[in-house]
Parts: structure tokens; C-alpha cells; sequence
């Protein structure tokens, strides 16, 4: 088993892709991105479609996809990156919401219709998303959640709940009592997204440097650079630009003055050898469905185009002051229990090796709201906070970025998540106790669920003790139910 460097979606490509040059020294640009994952690559490629004059450099640490958007586990979801009822509490209300979540699920196609336009072969398809209950608590959560969504309008057109056999006919998971169906996601190779995404920016005229870490984003009037916006500093020289944007998502904390804007919550994956034919044959999922279960520590998965599972969860969920880890490599108990998670779901795939086996950091803010953010006075603008939803989410914001750099006003600066604002996360070590005892309790809650058996007496008290314990995380950690 290969452990870290990167990603197996790297792996699969031929490896890491050809380095782009670096800064060759200070620079000028009308709009210059820090950071070349998906938001910053979307945001420059619509930036050059709405206004092809505009010179838009991005400045990558590494190279384009390194961070999330190369090693996620390559869901196109139209889930909300974030907290529907803190949404609900700006300006716009319930009817905000609506309009976010509407936004997304077209997103999924927009998405598809880049990729075919532009030729990325990212083996995009649109299967559609399973959540699955295996415990009786977790079935209760997800009717409860149907009730919730189908109260806000929802039709079968956004869920649909599937009974053990209608669930069966799309996926056989071991132990799966029903399940909820959400059409509007689609499954992709995401490193090969990102790699395509940069070369189709690239076509546009939008410039890439790699290996150019930018130390420090500089606002007006706190640089030597009379008569421009704002700055981003690196070894190479400054770059100074009408509009800097900042699109960074899980390296943020990296940032001088943004430690505790996001904190970089680490996520895990293992990918397994492909599975035979024999091992599908009982298996199923024909369909390329996205799939998690309903667990509190949950976990999310693939089947993918080459005829393996890939299937990620927290792992170690976060590491003192913020600290990332640039290798990804994941420890031996975490590659365990996502293997151990696997066999449970999937017994027909219990012989079949890991492959690869790799981690990566994602944006987590204090409310659990994502933002996209433009101030014109400064030209400082940013996007993240997709709390693991930001495959679809980043197209959206870096359409949305675009629109307010070029002030467009548009039915997508108009939406919640523009110029919302969260508080900063606590200091250490209050930061770190929080999220690890956030997560002991959710397995704490996961491990007394397990044994709700088939829903007899006494069950009603284990829902009620999971719910309790998930709640008194939420209260430690500060992240909202």
C-alpha cells in the first residue's frame, strides 16, 4: 500500500503534473488569486469569459490541485456548504436558503457542461447521492431530516426515500435499513478536474505560477506600492493588483492574520485495488451513486471509473495550531478504521487490498457557513469555508467572485453566503480540545448506536444519548447542529 503523497487520483494520472515556472520576480495584474485549487481556478476562468481584457495571475504554493481539490473524495454535491438555519438568520431568510440550494444543484450541471466543453476527462456522471441508515438511530435522523426538507418544499425531485428494497436495487450495503436519494450530485476524478480546469484557465489567458508561496496579502496603504490596490507578497517579488483574492480554503490559517479564520480540518481516504467482478456482481451500484452513511463520525465514498471503492472519513480530525500536514500521510489506526468501516459496509470487498491510502485538509469556519466576500474600497476579496462540500460550491463562488470583482450585480451576489461574516475561532489550546472532543463524542454516540439492534425496547433512549452527546460537542467545539 502506497501511504500519502498526495493522493491515489494523482497517482492514477501518471503522477504529479509538469511544474509550472514560479514568479519570475515583482509583478502587476488587474486581479491576482492566492491559491490555484478549484476556487481560484474557477474564479480566474470566469473572470477571462466576463472580461477578457483583464490580466488575472494565480499564485499557487505548490501546483495547481495540491490542496483538497486534488485529494477530496470527488463528489459533485449540491449540499449546503454550511448551516441552513445560520444562512436563514441574514437578510434574506428561509427564502435565502432556497435560493443558495438552488444555486447548487444547478451548479452540478454546470460543472458537467465545463468539463464536456472543454474536453476534461474527469469521468464526470451523474449518479446521484445515497445516504444510508445501518442503525435504527441513524433511519430516525434521516426520516427526521426528509420531514425537515420536505417541510421547506422540497420535493422528490431534491430527496427521495428509499426502503430497504428499493435501496437494495441501487446498492447492496450490509445492514442498511433505507437510505435517502439526492439526484442532483455527480461523481468525478478530482485531480483530473483540477489539472484540466488549470489548463482550460490557461487557454483563456489567465497566468499560473506554481511554487510561488505568498507570505502576506497587503491591503492599501500598508505597502510601499503608492498609487495601486492591494498586495500579495512573496519571495519573488510583490505583486500588486487592483483586486487580490484570497482562495485558500484549508491553508488559510498559514496566512499572517487569519489563523483563526478557518480551521484546517484533516480528512482521510483509502482507495482499494479494483474490486472483481464477482465482488460488483453482489455489490451492485451500477449507478455511480456518491454514497455516505449516517453515522455522526461518518464516512463518504465511490465507486470509481476504474472499478474501485474509494472511501474517506475524518481520521485524525484536526492537529494543534492548525497545523497541516503537507505529505499526507495518515497514520496506521486511521487507514485501519477506514478499512474496517469498508469490510462493514461492503463484505464482498473485505479480501480486496488498499491501494493507496492519503489525507487532506479542508476550510471549516467558526458558524459552519462558507462566505464569498468582496470588499471594492480594498479590492480584497475570498472565498471558502465549504466545511468538505466545495467540489460544486467552489464553481459557485468562483462564479460568484467573478460577478462582484467586475461589479456585476447578479442573482449570485445577491445569494447568503456574499459578505457573510463569522466570528474567529478561540485560541489554542481551546481550539484543539474542542474539535477532539468534538469527535470522541460523535464516535462515543456512534459506538452506542451500534447496538440499537432491531429497533425493540430501549432504543428510544440510545437515539436520545447519541443526539445528547453530538449536541454537547457542538457546544465545546462551537460548530452549530
Amino acid at each position: 500500500m502506497r501511504n500519502g503523497d498526495v493522493s491515489y487520483w494523482w497517482q492514477a494520472l501518471g503522477g504529479f503534473p509538469a511544474r509550472r515556472p514560479s514568479l519570475p520576480g515583482p509583478d502587476q495584474a488587474d486581479v491576482c488569486i492566492v491559491g490555484g485549487g478549484y476556487t481560484g481556478l474557477w474564479t480566474a476562468y470566469y473572470l477571462k469569459g466576463l472580461r477578457p481584457e483583464l490580466r488575472v495571475i494565480v499564485l499557487e504554493a505548490a501546483f495547481a490541485g495540491f490542496g483538497a481539490s486534488g485529494r477530496n473524495g470527488g463528489w459533485v454535491t449540491s449540499e449546503l456548504p454550511g448551516s441552513a438555519d445560520r444562512y436563514a438568520r441574514g437578510p434574506r431568510g428561509p427564502e435565502g436558503v432556497r435560493a443558495l440550494e438552488a444555486a447548487l444543484r444547478d451548479t452540478v450541471d454546470e460543472v458537467g457542461s465545463v468539463i464536456e466543453a472543454e474536453a476534461i476527462p474527469a469521468d464526470f456522471t451523474r449518479g446521484g447521492r445515497l445516504a444510508v441508515a445501518t442503525t435504527p438511530s441513524q433511519l430516525a435522523r434521516l426520516r427526521a431530516g426528509l420531514k425537515h426538507r420536505r417541510d421547506a418544499g422540497d420535493g422528490r425531485d431534491v430527496y427521495e426515500f428509499l426502503g430497504r428494497d428499493d435501496l437494495s436495487d441501487r446498492i447492496r450495503v450490509s445492514g442498511a435499513l433505507g437510505g435517502l436519494y439526492a439526484p442532483h450530485s455527480a461523481r468525478i476524478q478530482p485531480a483530473a478536474l483540477a489539472a484540466g480546469l488549470a489548463a482550460a484557465a490557461e487557454r483563456r489567458g489567465v497566468e499560473i505560477y506554481e511554487a510561488t508561496p505568498v507570505t502576506e496579502i497587503l491591503p492599501p496603504g500598508s505597502h510601499p506600492h503608492p498609487g495601486v490596490g492591494a498586495v500579495a507578497r512573496t519571495v519573488f517579488g510583490d505583486v500588486r493588483a487592483r483586486s487580490v483574492l484570497r482562495c485558500t480554503e484549508g491553508f488559510t490559517a498559514a496566512l499572517p492574520g487569519h489563523r483563526r479564520d478557518l480551521l484546517p480540518m484533516n480528512s482521510s481516504m483509502i482507495v482499494t485495488e479494483p474490486l472483481p467482478q464477482a465482488a460488483w456482481d453482489q455489490i451492485g451500484w451500477e449507478n455511480a451513486e456518491t454514497l455516505s452513511d449516517e453515522a455522526h463520525a461518518y464516512v463518504y465514498a465511490q465507486r470509481t471509473a476504474d472499478g474501485r471503492i474509494a472511501i474517506g472519513g475524518r481520521g485524525v480530525p484536526y492537529r494543534f495550531g492548525s497545523a497541516t500536514d503537507q505529505r499526507g500521510v495518515i497514520d496506521g489506526g486511521t487507514v485501519e478504521a477506514l478499512r474496517t468501516a469498508l469490510d462493514r459496509l461492503f463484505p464482498a470487498a473485505a479480501g480486496t487490498p488498499v491501494a493507496h491510502a492519503w489525507c487532506g485538509v479542508l476550510g471549516v469556519p467558526r458558524d459552519w457557513c462558507a462566505s464569498v466576500t468582496y470588499h471594492p474600497a480594498s479590492g480584497i476579496g475570498w472565498a471558502g469555508g465549504y466545511t468538505g462540500h466545495g467540489v460544486a460550491a467552489a464553481n459557485l463562488a468562483g462564479r460568484t467572485l467573478a460577478d462582484l470583482v467586475t461589479g456585476r450585480d447578479s442573482e449570485l451576489t445577491a445569494l447568503p453566503w456574499a459578505g457573510h461574516r463569522w466570528r474567529s475561532w478561540e485560541p489554542e489550546p481551546a481550539r484543539w480540545a474542542g474539535v477532539r472532543g468534538l469527535y470522541a463524542l460523535y464516535r462515543l454516540a456512534d459506538q452506542l448506536e451500534s447496538g440499537d439492534g432491531d429497533g425493540g425496547p430501549g432504543n428510544g433512549t440510545r437515539v436520545t444519548t447519541g443526539e445528547a452527546l453530538a449536541r454537547v460537542g457542538d457546544l465545546i467545539s462551537g460548530i452549530p447542529h
